[in-house]
């Protein structure tokens, strides 16, 4: 009997590991690790911390008890810790051990580690049990670390961590380290392009990318939840609009230095060759050979299209022809959802920052602007969905501050 369920947890962390392969996104990849660790262990909760810049830094969260969903807020947290022995998953990352403790208030006096309270305090939540384990890369690089919390039992008690979730948890950890890996790779390639644009536009930041596919990717989610959109669709959905928003303005790589680096506002004969960098970036995409490759089409082009039909590019019926004419804007739902909601997010981002042609909006100044342009320049469904998320739009913005994005991951990777 023992055997039979062995070979049913390994044949089901084998299963688990196949399908979080097929995430291309790292955020909705750490959401499958998180959920698939603690499904293995039965566990109320959990975070991953990844190692960017030779720090520890707080990546995702769940926590059933305190949240019904693990989109919110928590998780844009830019919470970091060292890489030493003081805490419990700087000691995992430092020594490549696993840690198990029955009570994380009740830590042993000889042991280097203490356990920080601080979350616990804030929420109200009790941590008992814990299991820490090193993530690491198929070059026994530590990229990160995995905390479960609170074994549960069929009450749903907290009970200590057994010595098969042990063994279960380190062999699954040591697979999904490997697509972790990857997706970190693909988001470092991603922002690689976006810094080939940054040389040319300086406006156009790893920082900026991050925030707009974050604001995308929870406006999505919620727009998705209020629609009744099925679970796995929304999981699909954002898992490519998260990646694929990073790419909405790669097209202005083919606009010139003049215009993309004129410190002034732009007259209108230049106003209408920028225009053009969203069917650049839609060309960048042609011979689409994945539904990544589509979508980051149909973001870059439709990310100036106004809900009453007076943005651009309009209808266009060859994008590859030769300088092809701009046509009738596209109106309401005539506009891709995914051109809908990355327009919103890339605004609100363009509003409240600083540009060499102005000043930044004041959050009152940016919000008052979205509610009264709601039928207007956005898809009124959009802007409630921006608005119901707000306090997570509020954490994306702490998270993806200025010049904090790219010299991190691309530093980590050089």
């Amino acid at each position: 009997m023992q055997f039979q369920n062995d070979l049913d947890t390994l044949s089901r962390i084998m299963t688990t590991i196949e399908e979080s392969n097929q995430l291309k996104d790292l955020d909705a990849l750490l959401d499958r690790v998180l959920l698939d660790a603690r499904r293995l262990t039965q566990a109320d909760a959990g975070s991953i911390f990844l190692v960017e810049n030779n720090v520890l830094k707080f990546s995702y969260i769940h926590n059933d008890t305190l949240f019904t969903t693990p989109s919110n807020k928590y998780i844009y947290s830019s919470q970091t810790l060292e890489i030493n022995n003081e805490s419990l998953a700087g000691y995992a990352a430092s020594t490549g051990e696993t840690v198990i403790l029955d009570d994380a208030y009740q830590i042993p006096a000889h042991m280097p580690f203490s356990f920080n309270p601080s979350f616990d305090e804030a929420s109200g939540y009790r941590t008992r049990s814990m299991m820490v384990v090193p993530l690491k890369s198929s070059r026994e690089k530590i990229i990160g670390v995995l905390e479960i919390i609170n074994a549960l039992d069929g009450q749903k008690k907290v009970i200590p961590f057994s010595h098969r979730d042990t063994l279960v948890l380190n062999y699954f950890a040591q697979h999904a380290a490997g697509g972790i890996e990857r997706a970190m790779m693909t988001r470092e390639i991603i922002l690689r392009m976006i810094k080939m644009c940054e040389l040319r536009d300086p406006h156009e930041t790893g920082a900026h990318a991050h925030r707009v596919a974050a604001y995308a990717a929870e406006i999505y989610q919620q727009w998705a939840l209020n629609r009744g959109i099925a679970p796995e669709e929304i999981k699909r959905m954002r898992d490519l609009l998260r990646l694929a928003a990073m790419l909405h303005d790669l097209g202005k790589i083919a606009i010139s230095d003049l215009i993309l680096k004129k410190p002034g506002k732009l007259d209108p004969e230049e106003y209408q060759i920028m225009k053009y960098h969203t069917i650049h970036g839609a060309r960048l995409f042609e011979n689409a050979t994945s539904d990544l490759d589509a979508l980051s089409a149909e973001i870059a082009l439709n990310h100036h299209e106004r809900w009453d039909g007076q943005g651009y590019p309009g209808k266009i019926g060859n994008i590859y022809a030769d300088h092809p004419p701009m046509g009738e804007g596209k109106k309401g739902e005539e506009i891709p959802l995914a051109g809908r909601i990355v327009a919103l997010a890339d605004i609100y981002d363009a509003l409240v920052s600083r540009r060499a042609y102005k000043e930044p909006f004041t959050e009152e100044q940016a919000l008052t602007f979205l509610r009264e342009q709601s039928g207007q320049a956005f898809d009124p469904e959009v802007v409630a969905a921006f608005f119901a998320i707000y306090d997570i739009i509020g954490a994306i913005r702490e998270k993806y501050l200025e010049n904090s994005v790219s010299s991190e991951l691309l530093a980590e990777s050089s």
